[in-house]
């Protein structure tokens, strides 16, 4: 993984991938319309506030009625239980890499971002460890506001990758 940057509009804990990584970001982030662009950094954004354990600022951004699905759990969840599960139950996000490979707006009000993850967490109890995944984030337009409605998708099994490079 890169150098963790200041430079980057999502925050310090943002890891930039190395020169040689295979991934297709650019791609992706160059073909996307304003608006488009505007709702990755919405999904770039909710991942700083997760960084910063920022609750209020979290809940705010996820509509009344978000449900989401962590697929690794036997159910879903709502809206208070994402919250939480960001802030006082978190391991702590040290940093992360997130891999945009479909961003949509419909109609200028409901928007779909698919993406891949790779970031280190740290427990409270334990020592660091690099996760990676695949999310599916649901958005609804309220104003010029992008709002969370739902979410699905779940972290690779211990061992596993997906192409998205491990934060280190």
């Amino acid at each position: 993984m890169g150098q963790p940057t200041t430079a980057d509009p999502v925050g310090p804990l943002y890891v930039r991938p190395p020169k040689r990584h295979p991934m297709h970001q650019t791609d992706v982030l160059s073909s996307l319309t304003s608006e488009e662009l505007a709702l990755w950094h919405r999904v770039q954004e909710l991942w700083e506030l997760s960084a910063k354990a920022d609750g209020e600022r979290i809940r705010t951004a996820l509509h009344p009625s978000y449900v989401g699905w962590d697929m690794s759990a036997p159910t879903p969840h709502d809206r208070e239980q994402a919250v939480a599960s960001a802030t006082e139950q978190a391991a702590r996000l040290a940093q992360y890499y997130l891999e945009p490979l479909s961003v949509r707006v419909y109609e200028g009000s409901a928007g779909v971002v698919h993406y891949r993850y790779a970031a280190t967490v740290e427990p409270k109890d334990g020592p660091p460890s690099q996760v990676t995944g695949q999310w599916t984030e649901i958005y609804v337009k309220q104003g010029q506001l992008w709002l969370m409605v739902a979410v699905s998708g779940r972290p690779n099994p211990t061992g596993s990758t997906t192409k998205a490079t491990r934060a280190a």
